[in-house]
């Protein structure tokens, strides 16, 4: 059992881009993308739609319609198999256009807390293997006492084909390193799919641990949708569409990222991120991440404000 849990350990990662390119080139190019795409709302409303009751559709509608700030639950998976598998990455995606920002929230994925229908504290990351996204959303809305209007959850399978599709992307690294097939040195790299996943699951060459690696996390959100916005790669979308329909689900349909189209278009303008703080400790042998009460209430300022 623990040799099956360091395997699985291992090949866990914090990386989102997926979701995040797709919502930015929506923000970037807007209707444009609609005027080259003929399977946008098929791939949308067939393969990508979830519906959850934990998430007040009609609420939220109105809220988008009427240009609200909105926060979308980002759940990165490492599902094989018949596994259902754990939300390795956390992030709440705050859309504020009254302010044209965009926040990005990392939850450490060991963070204790109350796993809401099941009523004990574990893991957060836990609660989608429990209960999928449904659990996950209650769970994430508990601990940090907000609104969660969508949720997006991706199976981290798709990145490396989605970077090779865009090309390369191009990150400044800041810490030297090698594994066994690539070198990392410091300044600009340019990598393709394969690499990029390389350059995010690394964790134990790197003094800040998990810290550094949300940190490249970030930097390859950047490259991503920097290329990914660009325009020659609009082009592109019809490719990205059909990839990101084979790795994830998500309660918005066509409908609701039109309407992202009508009232969050700047909020790509202002890109923020920060990542929850807090100490790890063992409770009957197992690690916790603890995140006090005043950094929760924090952050939920943040989102709130």
């Amino acid at each position: 059992m623990e040799t099956r849990s360091n395997r699985r350990k291992s090949k866990k990662w914090w990386i989102l881009t997926p979701l995040i390119i797709l919502l930015v080139m929506i923000l970037a190019v807007g209707g444009y993308i609609w005027s080259i795409v003929n399977n946008v709302e098929d791939t949308f409303n067939t393969k990508m739609h979830d519906p959850i009751e934990s998430i007040d559709t009609e609420k939220v509608k109105e809220k988008t319609d009427n240009a609200e700030p909105l926060n979308i639950l980002l759940l990165g998976v490492d599902q094989r198999g018949d596994d259902a598998g754990r939300s390795d990455a956390l992030m709440v995606l705050s859309l504020k256009p009254e302010n044209d920002e965009m926040q990005l929230i990392s939850i450490p994925r060991d963070t204790r807390t109350l796993i809401v229908g099941r009523g004990n504290e574990d893991k957060i990351n836990h609660a989608y293997a429990f209960g999928g996204p449904d659990m996950a959303v209650q769970t994430v809305k508990n601990f940090l006492d907000i609104d969660i209007d969508y949720f997006v959850r991706i199976n981290m399978e798709g990145l490396e084909e989605l970077v090779d599709e865009l090309g390369t992307i191009t990150v400044n690294n800041e810490i030297e390193w090698n594994d066994s097939k690539y070198q990392f040195t410091e300044g600009p790299v340019e990598m393709n799919g394969e690499k990029t996943l390389a350059y995010v699951r690394m964790r134990k060459q790197d003094p800040a641990g998990d810290f550094g690696r949300t940190d490249r996390q970030r930097k390859v959100i950047q490259a991503i949708i920097n290329e990914g916005a660009s325009v020659a790669n609009v082009t592109k979308v019809d490719e990205l569409i059909d990839i990101m329909g084979n790795n994830m689900s998500t309660s918005l349909d066509f409908n609701a990222v039109k309407s992202l189209l009508n009232g969050y278009t700047d909020t790509r303008k202002n890109v923020t991120s920060y990542q929850m703080q807090g100490s790890g400790t063992k409770i009957d042998g197992i690690y916790y991440y603890i995140v006090p009460d005043e950094e929760v209430a924090k952050v939920r300022d943040m989102i709130n404000s």
